[in-house]
């Protein structure tokens, strides 16, 4: 059953790889403004419960609802249009294009949208600041450090305001001073934007920066509310 006000829910997800069973019976729901980490560990099937509720992996069984819309019901692309503008992703290195800019990285996104290039950089710049690398809008990825480059990773995923932004082991690459300033900024900015986070971690340093625990075991899930 989907919880009431949900932003975004699975029910009873089931997804098979040949002989591989990577979810059994998950379920899954956040609320808008809400950060959720998903904590397992490897194999655990987390990433695959990540990829199903952003549309890039079709489960076997089960439904996904966002917004009150079954995902599976979407054709390819109206799902590949939802993860364009209402769906933020940072993967663990950050995966920047190498021949562009950190303000031309960030602005990719609104370009690939159809907006003008002064105002879709205009908009990165405003990100780049609030996350703290706006000194290096003009460099590219090779010139950045791992804590820089995941900055600019987390501006690209939230300049376009999305309503979900999925973080893959975000900091998973970085020290963990790094990771722990990322993940401060991450929150803090997602939060400032009203955007609910799904934070797929095995690190209970980082999982700690969410309002509640989903940790996933041989494809199940369960549910682990915050106290305190």
């Amino acid at each position: 059953m989907i919880p009431t006000g949900a932003l975004l829910a699975a029910e009873d997800l089931h997804k098979t790889y040949g002989a591989t069973t990577a979810l059994d019976g998950a379920s899954f729901a956040i609320h808008p403004g809400e950060v959720v980490a998903v904590m397992g560990p490897s194999g655990s099937g987390k990433s695959t419960l990540l990829h199903c509720l952003a549309g890039i992996v079709t489960p076997d069984a089960g439904t996904i609802t966002y917004d009150g819309r079954e995902l599976s019901s979407m054709s390819d692309s109206r799902r590949s249009a939802l993860r364009r503008g209402e769906f933020g992703f940072v993967f663990q290195f950050g995966q920047l294009v190498p021949e562009l800019s950190a303000v031309e990285n960030v602005a990719l996104p609104l370009r690939l949208g159809g907006t003008g290039r002064r105002p879709a950089e205009s908009a990165a710049r405003g990100w780049l600041e609030k996350l703290e690398v706006d000194d290096v809008a003009g460099r590219r990825p090779g010139e950045l450090s791992g804590g820089q480059g995941q900055r600019v990773a987390v501006a690209r995923a939230l300049v376009t305001g999305p309503r979900v932004l999925f973080a893959d082991e975000p900091t998973g690459a970085l020290d963990s001073l790094n990771g722990e300033r990322v993940m401060e900024l991450l929150t803090d900015a997602a939060r400032s934007a009203g955007s609910a986070v799904v934070l797929v971690t095995h690190e209970p340093r980082v999982a700690a920066y969410s309002d509640r625990e989903i940790v996933v075991r041989d494809g199940k899930s369960r549910d682990m509310e915050r106290v305190g």
